[in-house]
């Protein structure tokens, strides 16, 4: 930078007072850059697109048609799993408590690696992994499972409720969103409150450490979605998420296909990320081009600001 002699006679306040007026100004503009670079990625898309975006440190935080009811789909099973570890740390379950899982429980026409490993069910299987066949691979199943578990989707959705999470809804379970089209509107959330919850999950005080960091663990070992918030980032970056899609109706609309998770940069700061993309015609392909450019842009953004 170069200094001329009439800036050189000013005070020494005054000069700070420019460079903090200068970095606050170039700062500024850069925030405008990014917004306007996520509204035509949305724009694009010809979708309904929700984005919320804040980095967990600072908390700079950037909203795109945030006040719709995205259908959540498999999103669901990131609060029901918190909503288990709950009763864990409560004493009322524990991760290795065994379930005994028949083949009645385990129905054919919905997603379930559980179901492939154990077609004929009658088998004992812990909590801890159920879990981790409902976050991690999204099984259907083993969602419901721990449905029952807990009480039902109403008593996940009081606890979501009761740490302040409020425009957010879990109604229905898998098996009730397989039988019929709208049923998976029931289980909606507007990106704001699966932000938040990122961060009260992210901070830890709702759960305890050991809940939180399988949680973590399980979130960051996700088989669904690689190309999703994961698409366009560095291999081997840390992304913790959930990840939900609905099916196509013979309009060729979908209704959901979302992504929700944080992201670790490099420097080891995090950014929560939340995608919602719902009613499009794009094809699973583009859809994931889209979430992949927004956290890209993301992951370039907070990056750039250290």
């Amino acid at each position: 930078m170069t200094i001329n002699k009439n800036f050189k006679s000013l005070p020494f306040c005054l000069i700070a007072f420019f460079l903090v007026c200068s970095l606050n100004v170039s700062a500024q503009k850069k925030h405008e850059i990014f917004r306007q670079e996520i509204d035509k990625i949305i724009t694009a898309s010809k979708s309904d697109v929700g984005v919320a975006i804040m980095s967990l440190e600072d908390k700079e935080t950037f909203l795109f048609n945030e006040g719709h009811k995205y259908p959540m789909q498999s999103v669901y099973k990131f609060p029901l799993a918190m909503a288990v570890l709950d009763q864990v740390d409560k004493g009322k379950l524990s991760l290795n408590q065994k379930i005994h899982v028949t083949k009645k429980d385990l129905l054919p026409k919905t997603w379930s690696p559980l179901r492939e490993k154990y077609p004929n069910g009658e088998v004992d299987i812990k909590v801890s992994e159920l879990i981790g066949y409902a976050v991690a691979n999204s099984d259907n199943n083993a969602c419901d499972l721990l449905f029952r578990l807990v009480g039902g989707p109403k008593k996940v959705d009081q606890y979501i409720h009761s740490l302040g999470i409020k425009s957010i809804a879990i109604a229905t379970t898998e098996e009730e969103m397989s039988k019929a089209w709208n049923v998976q509107f029931k289980n909606w959330c507007k990106p704001r409150a699966m932000l938040r919850l990122l961060d009260l999950f992210y901070k830890g005080k709702n759960l305890s450490k050991a809940s939180t960091n399988f949680l973590m663990k399980t979130m960051t070992e996700t088989t669904t979605g690689p190309n999703k918030i994961k698409g366009l980032l560095p291999k081997n970056t840390k992304v913790a998420h959930k990840t939900g899609m609905s099916g196509t109706n013979e309009q060729g609309i979908t209704a959901a296909s979302n992504d929700v998770g944080i992201i670790t940069l490099p420097n080891g700061e995090h950014v929560a990320v939340v995608i919602f993309l719902a009613h499009t015609k794009l094809d699973e392909k583009s859809r994931d081009a889209v979430m992949a450019k927004i956290s890209k842009q993301a992951y370039d953004y907070f990056l750039a600001k250290k």
